[in-house]
């Protein structure tokens, strides 16, 4: 009864701010939906994933470690070959100065 009255008072513009302001109220927060409980399935799969990408890490240092091996492997043989070309290098200008003693 009172709206009638105070419709009647104001300008016909006026209502529909008014109405509007209070169809605009913030609406009441909602409860968060409680977390969803992970089925034994998705429990399975995930964890198969987890095994899964664990045995790819571990195959993955496995080849580190033997890379890791040759590449010592390799620098030993590296550098018994440059002892092996000093020796020869000695050798050979030894031989030569030799050669040039015996010549003169």
């Amino acid at each position: 009864m009172q709206l009638l009255k105070l419709t009647k008072a104001l300008p016909l513009f006026v209502l529909p701010l008014l109405l509007g302001a209070c169809a605009s109220e913030a609406p009441a927060p909602v409860a968060a939906a409680p977390e969803r409980i992970i089925s034994d399935d998705q429990m399975l799969r995930d964890s198969q994933i987890t095994a899964q990408l664990g045995n790819r890490w571990k195959s993955g240092k496995m080849l580190v470690e033997r890379g890791n091996n040759m590449v010592r492997d390799g620098q030993m043989k590296i550098d018994e070959g440059n002892r092996m070309i000093e020796e020869g290098n000695k050798v050979m200008q030894e031989s030569e100065e030799s050669y040039k003693t015996i010549k003169n």
